[in-house]
């Protein structure tokens, strides 16, 4: 009971944190406070490495969730709150991914510019589980990513119609590395053996990924980390290893690895040997300053270790 009682009074605090500050924000824009730079605030990187990439010079982008971080777990801080005060435009992924602070951009959004971009996506290409629910992590689908971009760079446009020209023509410059990273790796991944193009992770996020390179993609947990996982979905997974002779099953960096250990040891025990393939980024990306710290080199980092993986290369 205390919790729940700490819980509300948390949020009642959050809200009356957005209602003064879309007071001030009124006085105080976000590009009045870095040399004139439209100022962006995202939920995860998957959207601000790419935006600053295409915005350049003329922008300031900052993501609140970094390297590890679960957005379907996440909850905004107050820290939180100040940054999405200060910025011009908020730039989220939606379809539930961040549903924790889905109240806040509702009610921050009625002062300012503020866009879940996965949203102005056609519903017939989205994914849905066996209950219905929307597959969130699109990101996976670079022609879907590369959409759901083009709207945040719309707004963009939208914002500072000075720099109209300056967004679109770095658009399709990146754009045009999205195609060529789509080219490589399905030229890659085409090679692997039909019957072991299974993708078996802790949660069920690479949905779009195996429809694109046309892989089975086996999730222990649903497509929200806070599905629980049980012993029949344990079993389920290893039943499928051993149909398919899957060589290695991977982890993610955001998720507990537990449960895919205990697909190991429970393939192990029936006579298969299934290796660790790696560790793929799925609802994060890797540390700044990294490769595997923009959209592109996290992309290719992936798709290279599922090929070294079940292609038997690292054997």
């Amino acid at each position: 009971m205390r919790s729940y009682f700490k819980k509300g009074w948390f949020l009642l605090g959050l809200m009356f944190l957005l209602v003064l500050t879309a007071c001030s924000s009124e006085k105080n824009g976000g590009s009045q406070q870095n040399d004139g730079k439209i100022t962006i605030v995202t939920t995860i990187a998957q959207i601000a490495e790419p935006i600053s990439v295409i915005g350049g010079d003329k922008v300031k982008v900052e993501s609140l969730m970094g390297p590890g971080v679960d957005p379907h777990l996440y909850n905004a801080t107050q820290g939180d709150i100040g940054k999405l005060d200060r910025a011009d435009l908020i730039l989220y992924s939606g379809l539930h991914l961040e549903g924790n602070m889905t109240k806040i951009f509702e009610q921050i959004g009625k002062s300012k510019s503020v866009l879940a971009i996965s949203e102005s996506l056609p519903k017939d290409q989205l994914l849905h589980d066996d209950k219905g629910a929307i597959d969130p992590h699109v990101w996976f689908d670079l022609d879907l990513w590369e959409a759901a971009l083009n709207a945040a760079v719309e707004e963009m446009k939208a914002y500072a119609p000075e720099h109209a020209e300056e967004f679109e023509a770095s658009k399709q410059r990146y754009f045009t590395e999205l195609h060529n990273l789509q080219i490589e790796i399905q030229e890659k991944l085409s090679s692997i053996d039909p019957d072991q193009r299974v993708i078996v992770t802790a949660h069920d996020a690479f949905g779009y990924f195996g429809r694109a390179y046309d892989m089975k993609v086996v999730g222990l947990q649903g497509l929200s980390t806070e599905d629980e996982i049980s012993v029949t979905d344990i079993d389920r997974t290893i039943d499928i290893l051993m149909e398919h002779q899957v060589p290695a099953v991977f982890v993610e960096t955001s998720i507990n690895s537990k449960s895919v250990e205990a697909v190991i040891q429970g393939a192990s025990s029936k006579g298969l040997d299934v290796k660790l393939g790696g560790e793929l980024f799925s609802d994060a990306m890797g540390d700044q300053g990294t490769e595997e710290g923009t959209y592109i080199g996290m992309y290719r980092h992936n798709a290279n270790t599922i090929y070294e993986a079940l292609s038997r290369k690292g054997d």
